[in-house]
């Protein structure tokens, strides 16, 4: 490996470090759980979201949040008055370590099956960032892979269904999931965005993965033909989820049902990446 190169991965991993501290500062702490709409429920941290999906033959859990998160995710479902045994499938938006960390004792803990993205399941069950395998900050302890999926597969149970729309970028197997909820006796499209932000991602050479700028632009050409009435995201503040969660009323709309916050999320992160490689580039 030449010296530049080496040099890029050694500054990328700094700033990893550098962010992960920073970040840190809430994505383990604990925040109460809270109910977003019809049959999902809120149960991660502070900054590191994890939805509970539940049916009448058991529940869906999305996200793991960090090893260290995966304790209070636990705390939270009971908190919110489910058995941790009856979370029959566990899921995943990416294979990065502040959303899959948890995953592995999620699963021994609760015996469920993991369904994974196929671009993600060797980060998964390899325990590493995709494209920095050597930098074990970025790590996270590996977890088997039950179901393979692709996308427009869905992930069903107790009569509900998730649809998997693979939106890659973020990472190579970067799922958003989507499924149809209902308020008050009206039928909303909800999405879990999975990320397009570019974080601790190379986007020039040497690039994190084959193909990573090429995914960017699919996934923003797909994003802006979605139509999401309740805009969810693996970290909360994509769409102030714990400050909407505050303005909850049960007579009143509720505050997760925002349709123009998802195009408007869209277009930044757009702007945010195009900006950022013209920039990146150009050194």
């Amino acid at each position: 490996m030449g010296g530049w190169i080496k040099a890029t991965l050694a500054a990328g991993a700094l700033a990893m470090s550098a962010a992960q501290a920073e970040a840190q500062n809430n994505w383990n702490t604990p925040t109460e759980p809270f109910h977003v709409i019809d049959n999902v429920w809120y149960v991660g941290t502070e900054g590191l979201s994890a939805f509970l999906f539940t049916t009448p033959e058991g529940h869906i859990l999305l996200d793991g949040t960090t090893p260290e998160g995966a304790a209070i995710v636990e705390a939270n479902i009971a908190k919110a008055g489910f058995r941790l045994s009856d979370v029959k499938i566990l899921l995943n938006s990416h294979a990065h370590f502040d959303h899959s960390g948890g995953l592995a004792k999620l699963k021994a803990d609760t015996g469920a099956q993991l369904a994974a993205m196929e671009g993600d399941v060797s980060a998964l069950e390899g325990g590493f960032y995709l494209g920095s395998e050597d930098v074990k900050a970025m790590g996270a302890p590996p977890v088997k892979v039950d179901r393979v999926l692709k996308d427009g597969d869905t992930v069903k149970l107790g009569g509900f269904s998730l649809k998997a729309h693979l939106t890659p970028g973020h990472s190579r197997g970067c799922t958003s999931w989507g499924a149809m909820l209902r308020d008050d006796g009206k039928w909303y499209e909800a999405l879990v965005f999975c990320s397009a932000t570019v974080a601790a991602n190379r986007i020039t050479p040497p690039l994190q993965y084959e193909g990573i700028v090429e995914d960017y632009r699919r996934t923003f050409a797909k994003s802006k033909q979605m139509r999401v009435h309740i805009p969810l995201a693996p970290h909360p503040e994509f769409f102030g989820l714990l400050e909407k969660s505050r303005k909850a009323h049960p007579k009143g709309q509720n505050p997760f049902i925002d349709p123009d916050a998802f195009q408007t999320l869209i277009a930044k992160l757009e702007g945010d990446f195009e900006r950022t490689l013209t920039e990146r580039s150009a050194q």
